[in-house]
């Protein structure tokens, strides 16, 4: 018996379902966002970028305990100061790591967020799911900054562990001359890492544009790399310095108006908005080549 009877009476046959009926589901995005991440972090090359950062303050800290000695003023900034205070491995790490060793492993894992999946062959196959376009792409994006969080996160940790097991650590001198306890000064290093994060997401979104542009992944890494060095190259050239506020590079290294008392958050924002810029300009650059870009040919 028809459940409609209005139905029945106009002998007109049943609705059928919309185009809207049988969209995608919006609860599409986390099992497909959950997929990337699972992945992403079960890669070889994943462990291996992490573990080579891990690697950089646990080096500096041997290194300076074997020697005993530090020359002031010479080396990275904080190098002095570690024989005194075993939390400064992890700032004397993120100075280093920041202008070369974090920017290389994002540009390859940003590179080949979409460029490597048509590389393989698997990028037809991913869009047959139930997300769409727009969000494949934004699920790639969030996995190269989560690699970004994670990367920043491997220099903090092994930095604070290799920091704690080879100096004493006490009462922190800050920029400011003012001196804080070890707590709060371990919260003034998560407030650099959290800068840090911000300073890569810009670099993300370029690395994720320029993977929508090719089907060659190791282009696609190699371009990122070689723009994050180009930026800086830029950067430190003083007849450019109209551009510089422009570079996505240009804060990346202001995280140290958060080791001052106050805390001055001046640099911060700047770098913040300007990566958001770059978020968004990028972004939907990738967006716009990826809507239509041939992937079933």
């Amino acid at each position: 018996m028809p459940s409609d009877p209005q139905a029945a009476d106009s002998g007109s046959p049943a609705p059928t379902p919309t185009p809207a009926d049988s969209s995608p589901q919006r609860g599409t995005l986390w099992p497909l966002l959950a997929s990337e991440l699972s992945v992403l972090f079960r890669r070889r090359r994943t462990a291996a970028m992490l573990a080579t950062l891990a690697a950089v303050p646990v080096l500096i800290a041997v290194a300076v305990r074997l020697t005993r000695s530090t020359t002031p003023g010479r080396g990275p900034a904080f190098l002095d100061r570690i024989t005194e205070n075993g939390l400064f491995v992890v700032l004397t790490a993120l100075v280093l790591c920041t202008p070369l060793f974090l920017p290389l492993t994002v540009g390859v894992t940003s590179g080949d967020t979409v460029a490597g999946e048509a590389g393989q062959g698997t990028l037809r196959y991913l869009l047959v799911a139930p997300a769409g376009r727009f969000r494949l792409l934004l699920v790639k994006y969030v996995g190269a900054a989560v690699f970004a969080v994670a990367a920043t996160a491997s220099v903090i940790v092994a930095g604070t562990v290799a920091g704690l097991l080879l100096f004493p650590v006490g009462q922190v001198p800050l920029l400011s001359g003012d001196v804080v306890s070890p707590w709060v000064a371990e919260g003034r290093i998560l407030l650099v890492g959290a800068y840090v994060c911000v300073s890569l997401l810009g670099l993300s979104a370029i690395g994720l544009f320029i993977s929508t542009l090719t089907d060659v992944p190791v282009g696609a890494m190699a371009a990122t790399v070689a723009l994050a060095i180009a930026a800086q190259v830029l950067d430190a050239l003083p007849q450019l310095a109209w551009l510089h506020p422009w570079l996505f590079s240009h804060y990346w290294l202001g995280f140290a108006d958060l080791l001052r008392q106050p805390i001055e958050w001046g640099s911060f924002g700047s770098n913040a908005l300007l990566q958001l810029g770059y978020l968004a300009v990028f972004g939907a650059f990738a967006y716009g080549r990826f809507a239509t870009k041939d992937v079933l040919s």
